[in-house]
């Protein structure tokens, strides 16, 4: 859906890189070893994003970090539709919250690292959750969103730590079972 509207595979990648985990930054070398992809695209849509206000940059040493500019005005549509694109919301709707004691949601794997995948992996911080119940409402919501959903299970937040240590972006936390 997203390639229909944004012609751009790269400017796409790099959406998914800074919308996914907004607190994510990046440097021309390192998105060109990530993307695998030439240094001279990734270039010309990091300036075209930064010309548009999008993304925001800063020296650092001798590399330029990128990073999404959160006070653009288009910052909040664009969040939602990249959410959208990836399928966090409906998985959001039609699954965790059908649980009721999950109480929080990290986005793992590939989309963690702001890389496109057929593959949407979940770890949910919770007790008592029915797994049998969260891989049949996986499956309806992957029909849904066109993607295969992997989820993990954590009753605590030390165990998912252990795990996953930064290689996670939260999506979701039960603000009731949370205060």
């Amino acid at each position: 859906m997203l390639d229909t509207l944004i012609s751009s595979k790269t400017r796409i990648k790099l959406l998914l890189k800074f919308f996914l985990n907004t607190e994510a930054k990046g440097y021309l070398r390192g998105l060109e070893a990530e993307f695998g992809e030439s240094s001279n695209a990734i270039r010309v849509e990091l300036n075209r994003l930064e010309e548009a206000g999008i993304l925001s940059s800063e020296i650092e040493g001798n590399k330029r970090l990128f990073f999404v500019n959160k006070k653009h005005p288009l910052f909040i549509p664009i969040y939602n539709l990249v959410r959208s694109y990836v399928g966090i919301d409906t998985v959001i709707e039609k699954v965790v919250e059908r649980l009721g004691n999950v109480q929080e949601v990290y986005l793992t794997g590939n989309f963690a690292k702001g890389l496109d995948s057929q593959v949407l992996e979940l770890a949910l911080v919770g007790s008592d959750i029915d797994a049998e119940y969260l891989e049949f409402l996986s499956g309806k919501a992957s029909n849904i969103i066109h993607r295969i959903i992997k989820t993990d299970i954590f009753s605590d937040l030390e165990s998912l730590q252990q795990v996953y240590g930064d290689s996670k972006i939260l999506i979701y936390k039960n603000e009731e079972q949370n205060g």
